[in-house]
């Protein structure tokens, strides 16, 4: 099979990066690649169609990276979604659709039927693309999850590809992970990881140098290349690792507080706010960041009613009730929409105890109700005299109170605004129509679709000056060198040593 997979140090070491570099860098090469992750855990996720026309659901790097490769996204790009519920448990979603949940004791036993579904995927996909670029999850070097492993080294093995390994240098012990990685992998995996990456460097390449060749003499494998740090490097992310990071630029006038829940979801939503040129995008969790937000939002949540509780621990209901009596505007996106509401009903147990009832912030004339079964939609409308769309990811079915203002699958009262559809903001028409109403801004003329465009283009750019492209694609067509030296490692303390 043709392929390449994207390992990783650590998680966020810059696998997603590196894989929507390449899918754009081989795409203009005129290759017709796919992207493809075997299991993502994130609750960023995004619905596509599957090939039955049904939505579908998947990781939203995946279904960014399809846009880098110019393709259309799909279920077998990433196979197996894990949504974390809890610290312990997570809702499983196999080709897009629900099935059920793995607990973190499963993962010696309980995910052979994962491992199955991924690996059929890879192989049909395989089937109809030239090359596949694959993204790893996490390390390779767990060493405890080696024998359930389907993402890392157990695809590898699985279709013969050959790895390149991504260390970020900003986090420190850059040479000594890549060494480690390389060196605590059985043999077997070892003759397949063929080379390294090495991201986010800022400063002297020629510092970095001495490094690079000892690491090369050391392993007998080359480095690829030195991705630099870029300011305007910004992509859909799949956790909550780099939210502190997203904000706008200087000199910007009007204040955007985002609530950041502990089980945030689709984040992503918010993207749009933070290009707009008049806006400060800022993500809070104290009361007190509220008092000079011209504008809140609350956000998705993969667990309504235990983010509703955390709220009201920290005092934050008090602080959006003030605000809105304040008159100043609040949106409510899914989750955080089934909150302003006045209550929240778990009939089933979907997200808790059976029959759990849970008081909102009573802030909109809704109720929320939750099902077993899991709504997967692409809706359009109209709102505030602009078309808009968006999809919906959920299990909770809202009531409107009789004679309730409508917005976007929710509700509205003045200046309190919830919507079911993530990625309505997306839309620059909607977009400028909301900021107009809540803030009376004017239309900025940013495009979102083109900014992201502009984004995917320029880590081609970057990928294409600094990373060696031609022998990456020539690995991902040959595999790995037949003659990869093995590293071993001492077991235990050398005799005489203390």
């Amino acid at each position: 099979m043709t392929g390449l997979l994207v390992a990783g140090t650590t998680s966020d070491a810059g696998k997603s990066v590196v894989t929507t570099g390449l899918c754009r860098a081989f795409s203009r090469r005129g290759v017709a690649v796919a992207p493809y992750k075997a299991q993502n855990m994130s609750n960023n996720s995004m619905v596509c169609h599957g090939p039955d026309g049904r939505p579908a659901e998947i990781g939203r790097a995946q279904w960014v990276q399809a846009l880098a490769a110019r393709v259309t996204p799909e279920p077998a790009m990433n196979p197996v979604l894990l949504k974390p519920g809890s610290d312990r448990r997570s809702h499983v979603v196999v080709m897009g659709h629900p099935a059920g949940e793995v607990s973190a004791t499963d993962f010696a036993t309980g995910r052979r039927h994962l491992a199955k579904a991924a690996h059929e995927a890879y192989d049909e996909l395989a089937g109809r693309f030239e090359v596949i670029v694959a993204e790893g999850a996490g390390s390779p070097a767990e060493i405890n999850l080696r024998a359930s492993d389907y993402v890392n080294m157990g695809l590898a093995r699985h279709a013969d590809l050959p790895v390149v390994l991504v260390g970020d240098i900003d986090r420190g012990g850059l040479f000594a992970s890549m060494l480690g990685t390389l060196a605590l992998l059985e043999p077997a995996d070892q003759a397949l990881l063929a080379g390294f990456v090495v991201n986010k460097f800022r400063g002297d390449l020629g510092l970095l140098r001495p490094g690079l060749d000892e690491l090369e003499r050391i392993t007998g494998r080359p480095v690829h290349g030195v991705l630099p740090w870029h300011p305007d490097l910004w992509l859909d992310s799949e956790d909550a690792l780099d939210l502190e990071g997203r904000r706008s630029a200087e000199g910007a006038t009007v204040r955007v507080a985002v609530v950041r829940l502990p089980r945030i979801s689709n984040f992503t939503d918010v993207d749009a706010l933070g290009l707009e040129p008049e806006l400060d995008v800022v993500f809070v969790s104290d009361p007190r960041d509220l008092a000079d937000a011209h504008l809140v939002v609350l956000p998705g949540t993969r667990a309504t009613l235990a983010d509703l509780a955390w709220l009201r621990s920290r005092g934050l209901d008090a602080a959006l009730t003030a605000h809105v009596a304040a008159g100043r505007p609040l949106l409510g996106i899914c989750g955080g929409f089934q909150m302003l509401g006045r209550e929240v009903r778990d009939p089933e147990g979907v997200e808790g105890p059976r029959g759990t009832v849970a008081e909102g912030l009573g802030l909109l004339p809704v109720s929320t109700t939750f099902a077993a079964e899991k709504v997967l939609r692409l809706p359009e409308g109209r709102a505030l005299g602009a078309t808009s769309t968006g999809y919906e990811i959920h299990h909770g079915r809202v009531t409107r109170a009789s004679g309730a203002e409508e917005f976007l699958g929710g509700a509205r009262t003045g200046q309190v605004f919830g919507t079911m559809w993530h990625g309505s903001l997306e839309g620059d028409a909607f977009r400028a129509a909301f900021l107009a109403e809540v803030a009376g801004l004017a239309p900025s003329g940013v495009g979102f679709a083109d900014a992201r465009e502009r984004r995917l283009d320029l880590l081609g750019d970057l990928v294409e000056e600094h990373l060696d492209v031609d022998a990456l694609l020539t690995m991902a067509r040959a595999g790995s060198p037949p003659d990869l030296p093995l590293l071993s490692l001492t077991r235990g303390p050398v005799e005489g040593t203390r």
